[in-house]
């Protein structure tokens, strides 16, 4: 019998950090982060794991702790949001660069100035190409499920890199939802025993960490982080795969909805594509041929995946929850195209929306699949960039 409970999407990160019952959670709280750690405090303050909970000044703080806690061997996470992200942000590359594998849950806030609490994607396509790999998620449960997944994505042997795990601001960290729990020892047993590749504190096997590093090795070792990066991709589906078996449930590196014999179609990050789903379904009601693809894995980019879900569309628009300032297009558009150059010749055109937690509106987007069904018709595209539902 299923498990149900009524859970926030920060709720679902920390009991799912409670059920792996890491060596080491160090943290400082940040709006709208702060319950994921608050609640995992009260699981610690309680006896319901034994990790280890280092409480510091800042959040560049946090991820030093979590370097030295993972580079000496015990299994790691953390969690934070907007500002705290940029704060970490030196140290991130470090933790990727030394392939140190920590798990961090990241609840996506605008960055200031000016100051907003509230969602959008700026802050982890900030750090987009820091090294970690980067996982979006649609509601509680695939926060839930995905939290249990990153432990053994980062720790894999071909992969050794930082995860983090990202779900929209109180959109999805403060909202409660029915969220199917496992039982602690199903999930203990699937994410397994840490097994370091090295550890400071083993005296017999003396290893040196983070030394300078110039011109005869560095090359080298950057194209090894790249490589852990290359191999993420299939490393994240072997273990959703193995995840699917046991617990009967899936979510891919990406997902289509209705792109089977679509015409257009929709590409985006995070909730918005729950709220397409039924934006989709009334469009085909009246006999608009659309469809949408959410990317679940941001980084590693799932390329071949994306070219075969849109090798048929006419028209092809992707929403950005973060603009990228360079009066071209928008972080997410600039991967796409990327990924398309060469292997489709599709019209792509980009929107960006709900910055600062501004609602995105099913006029809004109503409005997008009539614009790309107008370029299939017309043939021709009127803007290639637009800020959906801005005060002009």
């Amino acid at each position: 019998m299923a498990n149900i409970k009524a859970l926030t999407g920060n709720d679902a990160a920390s009991y799912a950090m409670k059920q792996i019952n890491p060596d080491v959670v160090a943290a400082y709280p940040i709006t709208p982060q702060t319950a994921i750690v608050e609640k995992f405090s009260e699981y610690v303050s309680n006896g319901e794991v034994d990790t280890e909970m280092i409480l510091v000044e800042s959040e560049h703080s946090a991820m030093s702790a979590c370097v030295g806690s993972c580079a000496a061997g015990a299994r790691t996470m953390t969690a934070t949001s907007s500002q705290g992200l940029a704060l970490m942000w030196e140290i991130m590359y470090i933790a990727a660069g030394l392939r140190l594998p920590i798990v961090m849950t990241i609840v996506n806030r605008a960055l200031s100035a000016p100051l907003n609490i509230h969602c959008d994607h700026s802050d982890t396509m900030g750090a987009r190409d820091s090294g970690w790999i980067h996982l979006f998620c649609e509601n509680a449960q695939e926060v839930y499920d995905t939290v249990i997944q990153a432990v053994r994505i980062a720790e894999h042997p071909d992969v050794q890199l930082p995860v983090s795990i990202n779900m929209d601001g109180f959109i999805i960290s403060h909202e409660v939802e029915n969220v199917e729990v496992y039982d602690d020892s199903r999930v203990k047993n699937f994410v397994g025993e840490f097994k370091p590749r090295v550890s400071l504190l083993d005296v017999n096997k003396p290893v040196t960490v983070g030394p300078i590093d110039l011109q005869d090795f560095y090359f080298e070792h950057r194209r090894q982080e790249a490589e852990g990066m290359r191999n993420g991709l299939g490393v994240i589906k072997e273990i959703e795969a193995a995840f699917n078996k046991e617990f009967g449930r899936s979510y891919g590196v990406v997902e289509g909805y209705r792109l089977e014999d679509a015409e257009v179609a929709i590409v985006g990050l995070g909730s918005t594509m729950g709220t397409l789903r039924s934006i989709i379904d009334e469009a085909r009601s009246a006999g608009k041929k659309a469809g949408f693809l959410k990317i679940r894995s941001f980084r590693p980019i799932p390329r071949d995946e994306i070219i075969a879900a849109l090798k048929n569309m006419k028209a092809v628009a992707v929403l950005d929850r973060a603009d990228a300032l360079n009066a071209v297009c928008g972080p997410l558009l600039m991967d796409i195209r990327s990924v398309l150059y060469g292997n489709l010749d599709v019209p792509t055109v980009n929107y960006i929306y709900g910055l600062g937690g501004r609602d995105i509106l099913t006029a809004d987007l109503n409005m997008v699949i009539d614009d790309l069904l107008n370029i299939v018709k017309t043939k021709k595209i009127k803007q290639e960039l637009t800020y959906l539902g801005v005060r002009e």
